[in-house]
């Protein structure tokens, strides 16, 4: 009898005690993940401070970024605004230089067609004169000049009536031409850097 409440006793004490080793397990257990639950909290903590501290210097940095992006806008700007009052400029000495040449040009013209009459009136037996090969040289050289400035006579005789280039002030009758076609030219036109400058003033064939 007493041997079996010694084994009794025994066997009531080696389960306390596994049920305690069980325990014992359990809390260390609770007690790891615990601290894997701490050490997680405490690392999100830190990234959501360092996310802060970035966005509080990006804040910081936005006003001077701000105004570095205003000054280049303005930068910007100024230099199209520079680049379009360049461009206008040119374009206006450009247009003021056509303008003065074309009023030069037109005053030279009744010169051109003093010299082209008085060409034409040498008699035949002076044609060869000193002073007949001195006016052929002035001419020359001064239609030189106005081929170099882009001035250009009109061609006229032989053509068909353009009212662009040419300025009808006559109806004639004609066997080498038909109808509509320049058969004399009263006055020479002539052109400049392709634009008309004065027309020529022709006789039509009807």
């Amino acid at each position: 009898m007493e041997e079996e409440i010694k084994d009794l006793t025994e066997e009531t004490a080696n389960e306390a005690g596994a049920s305690g080793e069980e325990e014992t397990k359990e809390a260390a257990t609770e007690g790891e993940t615990g601290t894997e639950a701490n050490e997680a909290e405490a690392g999100e903590t830190e990234v959501k401070d360092t996310e802060a501290g970035k966005q509080e210097a990006e804040e910081e940095k936005d006003p001077k970024q701000q105004r570095i992006d205003e000054l280049e806008d303005m930068v910007k700007r100024q230099l199209a605004e520079f680049d379009n009052f360049r461009k206008r400029t040119d374009k206006e000495k450009e247009t003021m230089f056509e303008a003065g040449a074309k009023s030069v040009i037109e005053k030279l013209l009744p010169v051109v067609d003093n010299f082209e009459r008085g060409l034409a009136s040498i008699p035949e037996e002076e044609q060869g004169s000193a002073h007949a090969e001195g006016m052929q040289m002035i001419y020359k050289q001064l239609m030189g000049e106005l081929d170099k400035l882009d001035v250009k006579p009109i061609e006229a005789v032989g053509k068909e009536f353009n009212p662009e280039l040419h300025n009808a002030v006559m109806q004639c009758e004609s066997d080498e031409y038909e109808s509509g076609i320049v058969a004399q030219e009263l006055q020479k036109g002539y052109t400049y850097r392709d634009s008309v400058i004065r027309h020529s003033m022709v006789a039509v064939v009807s």
